[in-house]
């Protein structure tokens, strides 16, 4: 195996561990009613939050973890299909457009599959959130590598 395959298979293995971790975050296991068990004992010990309050805070934190998953889904594949589909450039829309709706696609079949169990329900609102976590991922990869090429320019041309 040469090098650029071994970079290949480390970055898509990266990609579907984290693939992994959706799925099983879809599950009845951390359904809203399950988190709400262990969340609700350490932020009542903690912060003192009465019931009423803890729903706000858990509603607030389930949408974070939304956010976060799917941020970093678009940033691995992101890394993929870069590493995959080598380009002499250090971004290209290619692999952004394609880890992005890549990602979308996840959130859409991650909330259809939750509408089969019971314990779950499957919301277009977090679709649209897990979108907008991809791409934020990706304008912030584009900021990111655009202010790197602009300093080795600067280093260059110093």
């Amino acid at each position: 195996m040469t090098p650029h395959q071994k970079d290949i298979l480390k970055v898509w293995i990266a990609a579907g561990l984290w693939l992994v971790v959706i799925a099983i975050e879809s599950t009845s296991y951390l359904s809203a009613e399950s988190t709400s068990r262990f969340l609700y004992p350490i932020l009542h010990f903690l912060l003192g939050l009465t019931l009423k309050q803890f729903a706000v805070w858990h509603h607030y934190i389930r949408k974070t973890g939304h956010f976060v998953g799917y941020f970093i889904l678009s940033v691995l594949l992101f890394r993929a299909w870069k590493t995959t589909l080598s380009l002499p450039a250090i971004w290209a829309l290619r692999w952004s457009g394609i880890a992005f709706f890549m990602s979308a696609l996840v959130a859409s079949l991650d909330e259809w599959h939750q509408t089969y169990i019971p314990s779950r329900t499957g919301a277009i609102s977090d679709v649209m959130l897990d979108s907008s976590a991809a791409l934020t991922a990706q304008i912030v990869i584009f900021l990111l590598l655009r202010a790197k090429r602009a300093r080795m320019a600067d280093g260059r041309a110093s």
